[in-house]
C-alpha cells in the first residue's frame, strides 16, 4: 500500500478472540494434522442490487474419526493491511447442512462459528456477506460489477489454513471474471495451495473491464482497467507508461520468478475511492477520478511503481511476522519502515529511472517528503520502528476514539522513505558508487527468499528480522551501520541530510512557511466551517486556549472561511496579537492569539557551489540507476 493511501486514512482496535488458546507471539505452524479431503468455495451474486455476495463452502473432513465439531472463522484483516477490519460484521444468514439435515451451530465469539458435524463426514456451510465499498480491504457488489480480495468474504477452517482449497465463481449473465490467476477468458474456477493464497488474489467481475498485455524479459504483464468514466482515451499511453515502470524495476531486481503479473486498475469516478494494494501476482489500484484527469493518471503511475516493487519487497522478501498469519490479531512488526517505507523510496526512484520523471521532478518530490516529516511534531516523538509497530492504529479505516496522532505520530511510509534515501546515498558515497541500496535488496532477496529453505506452508524461503537487514546493510556499505540504526531508526534524531546530500553535491535549504506560527490544523471535510481538527502541541493556538472542534468564526474583524483563513493569518507576523471569535458548543468566545516564531518550513535542494565533479557523477548514477 502506498503512503498517500495511509495518510488519507489518518484522517478517517484490536479485539482478540479465538476459539482456542492463542499464543501472544508470532503464529506457530499448525500441528501435523491430516488435511480436509475437500474445502471448496462457491461464490454467487444473484442479486447485485442487494450488495450481497452468496458464499457456499463444501467441506469433507479428514479421513479417520469424524470430529464432533468444526470451527470456521472470518479473518479480522487480510494481506496488505496492518489493522483490523472486522469482516464478520457483514456476515448474515449463516447455516450448515448435511444433505437435507440442518446441522446445529453456535457462535463462539464475534468471528467464529462452531458447527456440530453429527457424524457427517461431508457437509455444506452457507452465508451471505454485504459488500458495497470499492477498496483493497472490502468488497463491492452493485448492478455494475463485483470486486473482492478474499478475506472479507471467505471463512477458513480453524487449524486448516494450510490445506488446499478450490474456488468457483458464478457471475451474473454477461459478466466476465479476471484476476491474477486467470489463465483463460472464460475461467470460473481456481485451485489454491492454501487459504493465504486464496485471499491474496483480487478479482474483478463485470462487463466493463478491458485487458491489455505487454512483455518484459519474457514475462507477461496484463493491465486490466475498470472505468466508470467513458473517457478512456489515455489507455494506450497508460499501458506504455506502466511498461516503462516494469522495465525499470525488473532492471534492478532481475527477471522475476512469476510468469505473469496483473495490474487491476479502477477509475471509480466517485471522487472518494482511493487505494492501492500489493498481492503475490497482481496489484489492485483504485482512484476516485477518471483516466482523463492528469492528477488521477499520474497517481495511478506512482501507485503502480510502489505496488509492483512490492512483488519482491514484502510479498516474497518479507518480515518474519508477515506470513503465514494469525487472522485473530494484528501482525505487529517493527519492519514496516523497510517493507513499506523503503518501497516508497523506490517508487520515487523508479519514476525517475523509468524516464517518467526528470531530475527536477524527482527532487521536488523528495523535498515535499522532507517537509512532511520534519514539519511533523511526531517526528521527534515516534521512531520509524515504533511507527511500524503502531500500524494497527495508523492503518485503521476509521478511528473509534479521538487521538493525538497529529502531535505524536509519524508515518512509517514517509520516514522510511527518507531513511531509504539517506541509506542509499550513504552507501554510494562510502563505496564511490560501486554499491547501493539496490545491492542490499538483491542480497536480501537471494538469501531469504531464493536460497533459504521454506519455513512454512505459505511460501518458499523465510522471513527476515531487522537484525538481518542491518547485517546485510553493513556488509554492502562496508561499515557497521548499527549506530545509524540506534540513532535514526530506533531513535528519533533528525536524519543526517547535510552529510548525505553533500556526497552528491546538493545542499538542503530551509525557509519558514507563511502562516506556520498559529499551530492550527483545519478539518477541510467540514466545507461550511473553519473547524479546528487539531492543535499543534506547544503552539500559540494551544496557549490561547483554542481546542479541537472549535469553529473559527472571525479573525480580526473579518469572517473566516475555509478559503480565506490562511490568507488572514498570513497578514500577521510573529509577536502580533490576533483576536479570534470562536463558536464552541452552543456559545461563542473571544480568544487572543499571540503569534510565535514559525513552526513549519519549506525545504529546497540546491546545487552546492564548488562541489567536485565526482559528486555530480554520483548524483547522476543515483537518479538514473546507471
Amino acid at each position: 500500500m502506498r503512503k498517500a493511501a495511509l495518510l488519507l486514512r489518518l484522517t478517517r482496535a484490536f479485539v482478540l478472540c479465538f476459539c482456542v488458546s492463542v499464543s501472544f507471539s508470532a503464529q506457530r505452524e499448525p500441528a501435523a494434522v491430516p488435511p480436509f479431503q475437500r474445502i471448496a468455495y462457491t461464490l454467487g451474486m444473484s442479486r447485485p442490487a442487494s450488495h450481497l455476495f452468496e458464499v457456499v463452502i463444501d467441506l469433507q473432513v479428514p479421513s479417520g474419526a469424524i470430529p464432533a465439531i468444526v470451527d470456521l472463522q472470518m479473518p479480522l484483516w487480510q494481506p496488505g493491511r496492518y489493522s483490523i477490519a472486522d469482516f464478520a460484521e457483514n456476515v448474515q444468514e449463516f447455516s450448515a447442512r448435511a444433505d437435507t439435515q440442518a446441522l446445529p451451530f453456535r457462535k463462539l465469539d464475534h468471528q467464529t462459528w462452531q458447527i456440530e458435524t453429527r457424524a457427517n463426514r461431508a457437509f455444506t456451510v452457507s452465508y451471505k456477506v454485504y459488500g458495497n465499498e470499492l477498496s483493497g480491504t472490502f468488497a463491492q457488489l452493485d448492478v455494475t460489477h463485483g470486486n473482492f480480495t478474499g478475506g472479507e468474504l471467505f471463512m477458513y477452517v480453524v487449524g486448516h489454513k494450510q490445506d488446499p482449497v478450490d474456488l468457483q465463481i458464478r457471475p451474473p449473465s454477461g459478466w466476465r471474471i479476471i484476476n491474477g490467476k486467470s489463465d483463460r477468458p472464460d475461467q470460473t474456477s481456481w485451485h489454491y495451495p492454501n487459504y493465504e493464497t486464496l485471499i491474496d488474489n483480487p478479482t474483478e467481475i463485470g462487463a466493463a473491464w478491458t485487458l491489455d498485455e505487454f512483455a518484459v524479459s519474457g514475462k507477461t504483464y496484463r493491465v486490466v482497467i475498470h472505468s466508470r468514466s467513458p473517457d478512456v482515451s489515455a489507455k494506450a499511453s497508460l499501458v506504455r507508461d506502466i511498461q516503462k515502470i516494469v522495465s525499470a524495476e525488473v532492471g534492478m531486481w532481475g527477471v522475476p520468478e512469476f510468469d505473469r503479473y496483473t495490474f487491476l486498475i479502477h477509475f471509480a469516478a466517485d471522487d472518494r475511492s482511493y487505494d492501492g494494494m500489493e498481492h503475490l501476482a497482481s496489484t489492485q489500484i483504485i482512484r476516485g477520478g477518471s483516466m482523463a484527469e492528469t492528477s488521477t493518471y499520474e497517481a495511478v503511475l506512482e501507485s503502480a511503481a510502489h505496488e509492483f516493487f512490492h512483488a519482491w519487497n514484502v510479498k516474497r522478501l518479507r518480515p518474519i511476522e508477515l506470513g503465514p498469519w494469525d487472522w485473530t490479531r494484528p501482525a505487529n512488526t517493527g519492519s514496516l519502515w523497510i517493507a513499506e517505507g523503503l518501497t516508497e523510496y523506490y517508487s520515487v526512484i523508479m519514476m525517475r529511472r523509468s524516464g517518467l520523471w526528470d531530475d527536477a521532478r524527482t527532487l521536488r518530490d523528495i523535498e515535499g517528503t522532507i517537509g512532511d516529516v520534519e514539519n511533523s511534531p511526531g517526528s521527534r516523538m515516534m521512531s520509524a520502528e515504533d511507527s511500524s509497530l503502531a500500524a494497527v492504529f495508523l492503518d485503521q479505516e476509521a478511528f473509534r476514539q479521538q487521538t493525538n496522532f497529529d502531535n505524536t505520530s509519524i508515518s512509517y511510509y514517509t520516514k522510511g522513505e527518507l531513511i531509504g534515501l539517506i541509506l542509499d546515498l550513504t552507501i554510494r558515497e562510502r563505496t564511490a558508487g560501486r554499491r547501493s541500496l539496490d545491492d542490499v535488496f538483491r542480497r536480501m532477496y537471494d538469501e531469504f527468499y531464493v536460497q533459504s529453505p521454506s519455513s512454512s506452508y505459505y511460501l518458499k524461503g523465510r522471513g527476515y528480522t531487522q537484525e538481518d537487514f542491518m547485517r546485510v546493510l553493513s556488509q554492502v556499505a562496508g561499515a557497521d551501520m548499527s549506530d545509524f540504526y540506534t540513532r535514526y531508526i530506533r531513535g528519533v534524531e533528525p536524519l543526517p541530510y547535510d552529510t548525505a546530500f553533500a556526497g552528491i553535491g546538493l545542499r538542503l535549504n530551509r525557509t519558514p512557511m507563511e502562516n506556520s506560527s498559529s499551530g492550527i490544523n483545519v478539518d477541510y471535510s467540514d466545507h461550511d466551517n473553519v473547524r479546528v481538527k487539531s492543535i499543534r502541541s506547544g503552539s500559540a493556538a494551544e496557549v490561547a486556549g483554542l481546542q479541537e472542534g472549535d469553529v473559527v468564526v472571525s479573525i480580526g474583524d473579518t469572517t473566516a472561511t475555509n478559503y480565506n483563513w490562511n490568507m488572514l493569518f498570513g497578514q500577521y507576523r510573529p509577536g502580533d496579537r490576533i483576536v479570534l471569535q470562536v463558536r464552541r458548543f452552543r456559545g461563542t468566545v473571544d480568544l487572543t492569539i499571540v503569534l510565535g516564531e514559525p513552526q513549519r518550513f519549506s525545504y529546497r535542494l540546491e546545487e552546492m557551489a564548488g562541489a567536485p565533479a565526482a559528486a555530480g557523477v554520483l548524483r547522476n548514477s543515483w537518479l538514473t540507476g546507471k
